[in-house]
C-alpha cells in the first residue's frame, strides 16, 4: 500500500509542472483512424480530453472518420480510392461524408462528451458540434493540385466561433465538411483541417492521434520511432518517401501548424490507453513532438 501511495504521489508531482505551465491555453486534439472502432477506447479518450478542460487547458476537438466513411461506401457497393493520402470525393460520396461524419460521428461525440460530463457533475462545461459551414468556420476552394472530386482546399478559417464557445466553457467538436463562396459543400482532410485551425486558435499544442507509436525513421521498423523531430528533419523524410500514405497529410499540415504558430506537435498512438495524459503530463512521453527548428 505505501508503494502503491508513493506511485500516486510521484505521478502528481510530475505531472504538476506541467498542469501549471499549459493551464488555460488551447490544445486541438484530431481525433480519427481505427481508434474509434473500439467504443470502450473512444469513451475513455473523451474522458482524458474532458481531465485535460477540468485542469484549465481548452481542448477543441477535430474529428475525421475515415472508416466509417469507407464502411458505409461498401455498404453501398461503392469502392474507397485514394491519391497521396487524400479521399477521391464524387457527388455520392460527398453526401455519404456528410452524412456520417456530422450525422454520426459528431452527434455520437457530443452526446458521450455530455454524458460523461453529466455523470461527474462538470460545472457547466459542455460539448458541442460544428462543422465547416458554422458561422463560415472553414471557408474553401476545390482542391486543384490533382482532379480529387469534392475536396477543399482551406483558404480561410473563421476562429471567433471558437474563441466565443471556449470561454463559455464549451468544447467543440468539429466535422471536417468546408463551404465555398457560392455554398458548395466539399470534404476536407481531417488532419488537414486539425493544422489550420490549431494555427488559427495559435494553440499551446496539436496532436495527433494516430495508428501507429509516431513518426519512424525508417519505414516499417517500429524500433526507429523518433521521440523528437523538428521541421527540417520532416522535410527531409518526406522527400525521401519515408513518410507514405495517410501520414503524409499529417507530417505537411503539422509542418503548416508549427510555421503557423502552433508551440508543439504530438503523433500518438490513439488505440493506447491515456496516451494524452501520457504524453501531456509525464516527462519522457509516448509517442513523437514536433517543434519548430528555432526551438
Amino acid at each position: 500500500m505505501i508503494k502503491d501511495d508513493s506511485l500516486r504521489a510521484e505521478i502528481l508531482v510530475e505531472a504538476l509542472p506541467y498542469i501549471k505551465k499549459f493551464w488555460n491555453k488551447i490544445v486541438v486534439i484530431k481525433y480519427g483512424g481505427s481508434a474509434m472502432e473500439d467504443k470502450q477506447l473512444e469513451k475513455l479518450i473523451i474522458k482524458d480530453i474532458i481531465l485535460l478542460r477540468y485542469i484549465g487547458m481548452k481542448p477543441v476537438i477535430v474529428h475525421g472518420g475515415g472508416p466509417e466513411i469507407s464502411q458505409e461506401m461498401k455498404k453501398l457497393n461503392k469502392v474507397p480510392q485514394f491519391i497521396n493520402g487524400l479521399r477521391v470525393t464524387d457527388r455520392d460520396t460527398m453526401d455519404i461524408t456528410e452524412m456520417v461524419l456530422t450525422g454520426k460521428i459528431n452527434t455520437r461525440l457530443v452526446a458521450e462528451i455530455n454524458l460523461c460530463i453529466s455523470e461527474d457533475q462538470g460545472n457547466g462545461i459542455k460539448g458541442i458540434g460544428l462543422s465547416g459551414e458554422d458561422a463560415q468556420l472553414l471557408m474553401v476552394k476545390k482542391y486543384d493540385t490533382i482532379d480529387l472530386g469534392y475536396v477543399g482546399e482551406i483558404q480561410k478559417i473563421n476562429p471567433e466561433i471558437l474563441f466565443l464557445l471556449l470561454e463559455k466553457d464549451y468544447i467543440p467538436v468539429i466535422a471536417t465538411i468546408g463551404v465555398d463562396a457560392s455554398g458548395e459543400r466539399f470534404n476536407i482532410n481531417a488532419d488537414t483541417v486539425a493544422g489550420e485551425i490549431a494555427a488559427a486558435l495559435q494553440a499551446e499544442k496539436l496532436i495527433y492521434l494516430t495508428d501507429v507509436e509516431g513518426v519512424f525513421r525508417k519505414l516499417d521498423d517500429t524500433s526507429s520511432l523518433i521521440s523528437s523531430l523538428k521541421m527540417e528533419e520532416a522535410r527531409e523524410l518526406l522527400k525521401s518517401g519515408q513518410i507514405q500514405h495517410g501520414m503524409i497529410p499529417k507530417i505537411k499540415s503539422a509542418l503548416k501548424a508549427l510555421e503557423g504558430g502552433v508551440k508543439k506537435v504530438h503523433f500518438l498512438n490513439g488505440k493506447h490507453v491515456h496516451s494524452i495524459l501520457l504524453e501531456i503530463f509525464t516527462d519522457r512521453g509516448v509517442g513523437t513532438e514536433f517543434f519548430s527548428d528555432n526551438e
